[in-house]
């Protein structure tokens, strides 16, 4: 005769197993300092957004066109960020690396920083708005925007190369500043990141 185990043995063997079970599908979450870097599958990330749109904020604002406009203008250029066009195979950001560029311009304290299009669309907006219900001593005049003088744009691109388990990721990213008056280049900046990343035998 086959023996069975009781009811309530049953239930709670079953319970264990369960129990073991969720622990195991657990997800843990561990905060951490927003600065630390954390460089997980080697694709780009925070830090590489931070760094190089600090470097390559500091090495446009160290040549000749800026002390040339500031001396031939007798004030800071106003400066508006164009477009960043993603052109690598994977999935980037360009929203977080324009307001990392803009946030190294504004500190800079060397140029006027203008809303971008996109901005500029929504502020409008806001004019029109008070011309029809603000008081005349707060509503804002149409017509009075800061023109830009120069445009900074870019691209980022990738190249992969990768060989079994090893990957090498390499990212571009090239920006140029355009006056706006006559469409000089007045800089072109390059910045490259290299990533050898070695991945595991294990598949999950």
């Amino acid at each position: 005769m086959r023996s069975t185990l009781p009811n309530y043995r049953l239930a709670l063997l079953m319970a264990l197993v369960l129990a073991f079970a969720a622990a195991g599908c657990s997800t843990e979450v561990k905060r951490i300092d927003a600065g630390q870097v954390e460089d997980l599958s080697g694709a780009w990330n925070d830090t590489d957004s931070q760094q190089v749109s600090a470097e390559m904020i500091t090495d446009v604002m160290d040549r000749p066109w800026l002390g040339e406009f500031t001396r031939t203008q007798k004030r800071q250029p106003a400066v508006i960020v164009g477009e960043v066009s993603n052109l690598s195979h994977e999935h980037i950001n360009v929203n977080t690396f324009v307001a990392d560029m803009e946030r190294a311009l504004i500190n800079s304290d060397k140029v006027q920083l203008v809303a971008s299009s996109t901005e500029r669309q929504e502020v409008r907006d806001e004019r029109k708005d008070q011309d029809l219900n603000a008081s005349e001593v707060t509503r804002k005049a149409m017509g009075q925007e800061k023109g830009a003088d120069f445009m900074l744009k870019g691209t980022i691109n990738t190249i992969i190369d990768a060989e079994g388990k090893t990957q090498l990721r390499y990212y571009q990213v090239d920006l140029t500043l355009i006056s706006l008056v006559d469409n000089r280049k007045v800089w072109v900046g390059q910045k490259k990141i290299k990533k050898l990343v070695e991945r595991s035998k294990l598949r999950f």
